[in-house]
């Protein structure tokens, strides 16, 4: 095998956030190309499309290319670049048939170090390998759900050729030129047999090589038809939660629709900060909505809310614990004017 296991994080390798906060430019900004998904994953709310039809505000649409340019051309207004356009949120980004092109807009307006994707690969066909490779993308997660097809179809509800899939990615590993490549799946649904074969299958057509484990992140939906993991967290590190949530301090989540929400997993709406569409992202980021959510989490407040108070994120997928610092920020943020 020569992939060698890599997560989609870095843990190693992080800016330590204690000391950069308040930032004028997130790190990442998520971009979601789509909020549709052609997978019905078991542990998704995405994949629950009735849920998804009585969720208030909630509608499942592809970015209008206009609105995305009208996005990166704001982010471009920032003091500083953006170190990541992630393009992928609540669906699956392939299903915009402007991927391509959203990757091209924003690497070419040099508002970002770098632009990256998640996506399950079902639409990864050689034509639009060959798009998206052009088009410069930096790096491409792809979510294996099994390593045959009655898997994809009792996990996923997706009727998929397995062969065809392999290939369409081998493809795409033999093709790119600058884009970094990491596959990873769910392990908790494999046997160790299972897990073997997604190594050998894989590990010599990517990068990186890895696997989760199945978490509770999504804010209010329950997940009651998928096994979660309370052993470890989805990185395989120990599960421990904190009380401030990181990723408010450093990324912020666009919608499909245009509306900014505070939190990438925000999928149903809950925690929307400002609407894109008739605001600059640049002062969404710096308002004071954001500002007030920050001091939520720094004052302790976190378990009072109504969404944030049981995100399982914070406790098995947390990539950064900045608790301790919580008196020192508050009084950065509170004597800062960016």
């Amino acid at each position: 095998m020569k992939a060698k296991f890599k997560p989609r994080i870095d843990k190693e390798n992080r800016t330590k956030l204690e000391t950069v906060i308040p930032l004028r430019t997130p790190f990442i900004v998520n971009i979601d190309p789509s909020d549709a998904c052609n997978f019905q994953c078991k542990f998704c709310p995405t994949g629950d499309r009735e849920l998804m039809r009585r969720t208030e505000g909630r509608s499942l649409r592809l970015m209008d290319f206009d609105l995305y340019k009208k996005i990166i051309d704001d982010i471009g207004e920032f003091e500083d670049k953006v170190k990541v356009i992630r393009l992928y949120k609540d669906g699956e980004p392939l299903l915009n048939p402007h991927f391509a092109d959203m990757v091209r807009y924003a690497k070419q307006s040099g508002c970002c170090e770098r632009v990256d994707t998640t996506t399950n690969a079902s639409l990864l066909t050689r034509e639009k390998s060959d798009q998206i490779i052009a088009a410069g993308l930096d790096r491409i997660n792809i979510s294996i759900e099994g390593v045959h097809e009655r898997h994809y179809e009792e996990f996923s509800g997706y009727k998929i050729n397995y062969r065809e899939l392999v290939d369409n990615i081998r493809y795409f590993y033999e093709h790119k030129t600058n884009t970094e490549m990491i596959v990873k799946t769910n392990g908790d649904v494999l046997t160790g047999e299972e897990r073997k074969q997604f190594l050998e299958t894989f590990g010599d057509i990517t990068d990186g090589i890895f696997i989760e484990s199945i978490m509770d992140c999504w804010p209010t939906f329950e997940q009651t038809k998928v096994q979660i993991n309370e052993t470890r967290g989805i990185y395989g590190q120990e599960i421990r939660e904190v009380s401030v949530c990181p990723y408010v301090f450093y990324s912020i989540a666009v919608n499909s629709d245009g509306t900014a929400s505070l939190c990438f997993l925000d999928w149903s709406r809950k925690l929307v900060i400002g609407d894109c569409r008739k605001e600059k992202i640049r002062d969404i980021w710096l308002g004071d909505a954001l500002k007030e959510y920050q001091l939520m989490f720094l004052k302790g407040e976190r378990k009072t809310h109504p969404i944030c108070a049981e995100c399982g994120q914070l406790r098995q997928g947390q990539p950064d614990d900045i608790d301790r610092f919580s008196d020192e920020l508050i009084r950065r943020i509170e004597g800062t004017s960016l």
